[in-house]
């Protein structure tokens, strides 16, 4: 695998659900006791921590427009992953979400390019060109894409990799593994 040369002005963009907590099938997690941290996760944001400037979460959180969840309950989940996260030495630097619905077409969620311009206007030091887009989902790839990321599918969605092939430039079974080839990388 042909290896990815970063500096630390490198941004990382991650997804949420499936890439850093456990995707729960046909459900959202509403609640901090429902967020479950994937095996390996922790240990790849400390590495993480000491490659990039600047690390972010970007995240469709469409159960609150369902009114399945509320803000808070969304802000209550992402405390608790941030302080989990903090406590075994990573980093994330912002977390941006839209809890707009899949069929409004909104701006703001993925594949829409909204959420990259929001942490662009807060962390401007962002560059496209060098930022990686790190997701479990086409519209993850699709995102990272349309700005110019490098793209990295995390996990083994088949379909996911076979419609986005033209878009991916490299595919990690989990955060870890990647953490480590880019570690790696640098020697």
């Amino acid at each position: 695998m042909k290896k990815l040369l970063i500096d630390k002005n490198w941004t990382l963009f991650l997804d949420r659900d499936g890439v850093i907590n456990q995707r729960l099938p046909d459900d959202y997690v509403k609640h901090p006791d429902e967020f479950e941290l994937i095996p390996g996760v922790t240990e790849a944001l400390a590495i993480f921590a000491n490659l990039f400037e600047t690390i972010v979460v970007v995240t469709n959180q469409q159960g609150i427009g369902r009114g399945l969840m509320t803000v808070n309950d969304l802000k209550l989940v992402h405390d608790k992953m941030l302080a989990t996260i903090s406590a075994k030495g990573g980093r994330i630097d912002a977390v941006f979400y839209s809890p707009d619905l899949k069929n409004t077409n909104s701006f703001t969620r993925k594949p829409a390019i909204g959420l990259g311009l929001k942490a662009r206007k807060q962390f401007p030091s962002i560059r496209f060109n060098k930022s990686i887009m790190a997701g479990d989902t086409y519209n993850d790839i699709l995102f990272g894409h349309r700005l110019g990321m490098k793209t990295v599918l995390i996990g083994d969605d088949k379909t996911a990799a076979s419609k986005a092939i033209d878009m991916l430039d490299y595919t990690f079974p989990d955060l870890l593994s990647l953490a480590t080839f880019l570690k790696d990388s640098l020697k």
